[in-house]
């Protein structure tokens, strides 16, 4: 069974919004988590969110070209954060604009960006594999 665009599209669509709220989740339930997972889930999420926004408009791209932009943009967002002029901060002291652009430069970030970049490839991949089979 081809897969087409639309339903790829959808799928993904579908990923982004569990994703936005699973992230949303583990910040306001990060009590309920362990220490650990408390503390990186949410980061690791918001680029699991980043990948499957970025698949869902690159959709014909292939899932490492997907990796890189996904990768790229979540760095740049981040070291953006080491510029702290009052505009941009008062965007940040937004709810919108906090979960965005975040609020200030972490290592640790980035670690977590790739692990939810390496969770999005995979998952790409097993959603692929699964609208290709004929049942």
């Amino acid at each position: 069974m081809k897969q087409t665009p639309s339903r790829s599209r959808t799928t993904f669509f579908i990923l982004i919004i569990i994703t936005i709220f699973a992230g949303l989740a583990s910040r306001e339930y990060s009590y309920l988590l362990s220490t650990f997972i408390g503390e990186y889930s949410g980061d690791i999420l918001w680029a699991l969110m980043v990948y499957f926004i970025i698949r869902f408009i690159f959709i014909e791209y292939t899932v490492f070209q997907v990796a890189v932009i996904s990768l790229s943009f979540s760095f740049l967002i981040e070291f953006s954060q080491l510029y702290q002029a009052g505009w941009i901060n008062a965007i940040r002291h937004t709810r919108i604009g906090g979960l965005v652009l975040g609020y200030g430069f972490l290592w640790s970030d980035l670690l977590c960006y790739t692990a939810g970049i390496l969770l999005g490839m995979i998952l790409d991949k097993i959603v692929f594999n699964i609208k290709q089979r004929d049942f």
